[in-house]
């Protein structure tokens, strides 16, 4: 099953007209278009559904589900581990 999963933008760049940034799920952090979302900025939450921000969310909002998935196991699961940490 595939979830939109709140993230925290974290940076953001644009190149050759796209917009994309880095974006933390809790501690894994990810690369992320962020065109369909030009509102969003740096510290501001959204939900990420394939690797496309698609709207954005407040901070509570991120928070309780961040808690449910925890308590599911599923961000790992829906994320994949963070390619940073593996070598």
């Amino acid at each position: 099953m595939c979830l939109a999963i709140p993230g925290k933008v974290i940076e953001i760049h644009e190149a050759g007209g796209l917009r994309s940034g880095r974006v933390q799920f809790g501690g894994i952090v990810r690369q992320v278009s962020l065109d369909f979302v030009p509102e969003a900025g740096v510290g501001d939450y959204v939900m990420v559904h394939v690797g496309f921000a698609i709207s954005k969310v407040d901070a509570d909002e991120a928070e309780r589900t961040y808690q449910i998935l925890q308590e599911m196991g599923g961000m790992v699961e829906e994320l994949g581990p963070d390619p940073a940490s593996t070598s």
